[in-house]
């Protein structure tokens, strides 16, 4: 199958315009719809309704997209993985769940960089599932999870244990049940019902985010108040931009790297973990 197929495929699932699509991918709208129609006939079934006026995905476009993606990305993986041998490098993929590549992979992928010559870095983003998953199936060779997977082939070791202080863009905040304009970033399931039961009698949460970081932004520029990692928040502190909550609890959140037990990258995947120098960050 050629991957300039699915590649289109993607761009009109997300566009559902065949001349949009076209512009994007700077080709022309027929060779778009040519591409969608051997794809089609490919796999013997329709992928896009025609049938309204505007353009549909069929159940088998639906369940296309996420074949497509991991195909694409498998590809790019590979080729990175073959054009790094005739260098005599290794790859190493790290998947992480987005939240986790703010509070603790970015200083750690430098670490990699300085310390570990013949390592060639792939990452990407997944959710806890997809991690799962891609260890077993050898697609990543480290995932990085707030609540690790119970599987006996898999290897789990604890990286770091990360303080949340509560965090507010107003000096004159009194206690910390008073959770006005409370931003909740999600850190897994513990947290979050700590959460809930320490903090029943507050209003309701204003925002729900996933990642820390865009929750740091947001409460930076409109105010409000958030859990963060106190690395993330030290030089608003400092700035006297953000305010700690010294009465509000703090949540530790551990964070666990996973790995293959029988992996052919066994001695540099722990090498590779041997970097984080401390549990607490």
């Amino acid at each position: 199958m050629k991957f300039d197929l699915l590649t289109t495929f993607l761009e009109v699932s997300r566009t559902l315009h065949f001349r949009i699509a076209s512009e994007n991918l700077f080709i022309t709208q027929s060779a778009v719809s040519a591409r969608i129609k051997l794809l089609e006939d490919d796999l013997g079934v329709l992928l896009f309704d025609r049938s309204h006026k505007h353009l549909k995905l069929t159940r088998e476009g639906h369940r296309l997209i996420k074949h497509a993606n991991e195909l694409l990305f498998m590809w790019q993986k590979t080729k990175h993985d073959v054009g790094i041998a005739e260098h005599d490098s290794m790859q190493l993929a790290i998947g992480s769940m987005m939240s986790i590549w703010d509070i603790v992979l970015q200083g750690w992928l430098q670490k990699i960089h300085r310390n570990l010559d013949g390592v060639s870095l792939f990452t990407n983003t997944y959710s806890p599932g997809e991690l799962r998953k891609n260890v077993v199936s050898r697609a990543v060779d480290i995932a990085f999870l707030f609540e690790p997977p119970f599987v006996e082939d898999l290897v789990t070791e604890k990286v770091a244990t990360v303080p949340l202080h509560l965090v507010t863009t107003d000096a004159d905040y009194a206690e910390g049940n008073d959770l006005e304009h409370y931003v909740m970033v999600d850190y897994g399931e513990s947290v979050n019902t700590k959460h809930m039961r320490e903090f029943q009698d507050a209003p309701p949460a204003k925002h729900f985010m996933s990642q820390p970081r865009i929750a740091l932004n947001y409460i930076l520029q409109a105010g409000g108040s958030a859990h963060l990692p106190r690395q993330m928040t030290f030089e608003h502190v400092a700035a006297n931009k953000l305010f700690v909550v010294e009465s509000a609890p703090v949540y530790n959140r551990e964070i666990f790297a996973v790995y293959l037990a029988k992996s052919q990258k066994t001695e540099i995947i722990k090498q590779a973990i041997g970097l984080f120098p401390y549990l607490s960050v």
